[in-house]
């Protein structure tokens, strides 16, 4: 007996995703994680309101959530000085990701990213046939003229870029990415991933117009929200970008409880500010861990820090390995030569007191030491 064919797209894809989680290597490992510092979550959790509200909506969710989103997309565009029809909602910015290429990305559409770059959006490009052209980092930062240069070559429907960046934490000025806008190739979609920009330096968001239908920002509530697990995200555009993604989304996709959590979140700016300070503390002692074990942390604008582990992509893994076998969960950068850096989330004191207990012994094995 045989089941139904899958199609030519899907057999031709690898059998892959894109992360393999702390979870999954907590089992084939048989311990837990004495540190969880690879995913850039915020360890430092949600706010007590908005863990209060999602209890709350717990008890009611029985319910469906609401389809329209409509009290966290008011709040939202409230927040952002925008018209609630500029606004589209989402479970995560992987998520839209998806929505998004389904609604631009089909065989033969040309797509374009920085190699090395985040990639979830690689994979719904190929998960939709698309062709996925790639420019490489300068300076350890995604290149908006390469990306330009190489977007007007290839013909590139969309050009993906995160501010800042990851995996590097790197970022550039909004002032650069409001010029890259105006040097848009004709037809070309700018799809700005702004998921840590609540880490980043005053001026790094650039001011663009919500009705200008060549851009797309995402922002998500998993990052300086703490609230990861939770999978909701939004995106800010032309409202009639904005109103296609009802045409694809799941309308049930943000869950009731998710929603509430988020509207409370906007309600407590103040858990934002006291986030902000626990991440730049992290930041400022990883890099000096960093520096008393002869490493270099690279200068970051999110909740993690890239460590240059000073020699190439072969040795920066065996030290991943060696922070992993001693129970710290991190990653480090896929494609040289950012390849040579380990990248450390922002933790708790505890969650770095682990971690630089285990540095030094992984160096060392990483070394042969």
């Amino acid at each position: 007996m045989t089941g139904p064919a899958f199609t030519p797209l899907v057999e031709s894809l690898p059998s892959t995703v894109p992360f393999v989680g702390p979870e999954t290597q907590e089992r084939a490992r048989g311990s837990a994680f004495a540190a969880r510092l690879g995913a850039n979550e915020s360890v430092f959790g949600p706010s007590p309101k908005a863990v209060a509200a999602m209890q709350a909506a717990a008890a009611e969710c029985w319910k469906y959530g609401d389809p329209e989103n409509h009290d966290l997309r008011h709040a939202l565009a409230e927040r952002h000085g925008v018209d609630p029809a500029h606004i589209a909602i989402g479970e995560g910015i992987d998520g839209m990701f998806g929505y998004l290429n389904r609604m631009f990305v089909e065989p033969g559409v040309t797509v374009a990213t920085s190699l090395g770059a985040y990639p979830t959006f690689n994979f719904h490009v190929a998960g939709y046939g698309g062709r996925l052209v790639t420019a490489p980092f300068v300076d350890d930062r995604e290149d908006p003229d390469s990306l330009l240069a190489l977007a007007a070559r290839e013909g590139a429907r969309l050009i993906y870029l995160a501010n800042p960046d990851n995996p590097m934490g790197s970022w550039h000025p909004g002032k650069t990415i409001e010029a890259m806008v105006e040097r848009l190739p004709a037809g070309a979609l700018l799809c700005l991933d702004e998921a840590y920009i609540d880490f980043a330096p005053e001026g790094t968001a650039p001011e663009i117009d919500p009705a200008d239908p060549r851009v797309i920002r995402f922002r998500t509530f998993s990052k300086a929200w703490g609230m990861a697990g939770a999978r909701v995200a939004y995106s800010i555009s032309a409202a009639p970008l904005a109103t296609a993604f009802n045409k694809v989304r799941n309308h049930f996709g943000v869950n009731r409880v998710a929603q509430a959590g988020a509207l409370a979140s906007l309600a407590d700016p103040g858990w934002l500010a006291h986030v902000r300070g626990e991440v730049e503390a992290a930041r400022a002692r990883i890099g000096r861990v960093a520096a008393a074990n002869g490493l270099t942390a690279l200068p970051s604008a999110a909740n993690f820090v890239a460590i240059d582990c000073g020699a190439d992509g072969a040795f920066a893994k065996a030290v991943l390995e060696g922070l992993i076998a001693r129970g710290i969960f991190a990653r480090m950068p896929f494609a040289a030569p950012q390849n040579r850096c380990i990248r450390i989330s922002a933790g708790r004191p505890a969650d770095l007191d682990a971690f630089e207990a285990a540095l030094p012994a992984a160096l060392a094995a990483a070394r042969g030491a």
